[in-house]
């Protein structure tokens, strides 16, 4: 079995990732690898919280130029995490 550690990578907090913590959702970049079942067990050992749901996306990298020269950022993925309600992170409050 792979640490919660590798599976969570970090947490994302944006303008409507802060919206949604209200509604008791909160927003992760997970290992490509990690499925929904993974996510889940990582978070409710981490934070010690009851998860309700998981949904994930894959970001695609953008490419971009700097003068003559082409790159693309890396793929990654995300996880939507819903908790139980009455459940927070405080790793997250204040922000």
């Amino acid at each position: 079995m792979r640490d919660s550690r590798d599976i969570i990578i970090r947490p994302i907090i944006t303008e409507k990732g802060t919206e949604e913590m209200g509604q008791g959702r909160y927003i992760f970049e997970v290992g490509k690898g990690a499925n929904k079942h993974l996510i889940k067990r990582a978070v409710e050992e981490l934070f010690k919280v009851q998860v309700v749901n998981v949904n994930t996306m894959t970001v695609r990298g953008k490419y971009r130029g700097f003068g003559r020269f082409t790159g693309k950022r890396k793929d990654w993925k995300k996880a939507i995490v819903t908790l139980r309600e009455g459940d927070s992170i405080p790793l997250f409050e204040g922000v």
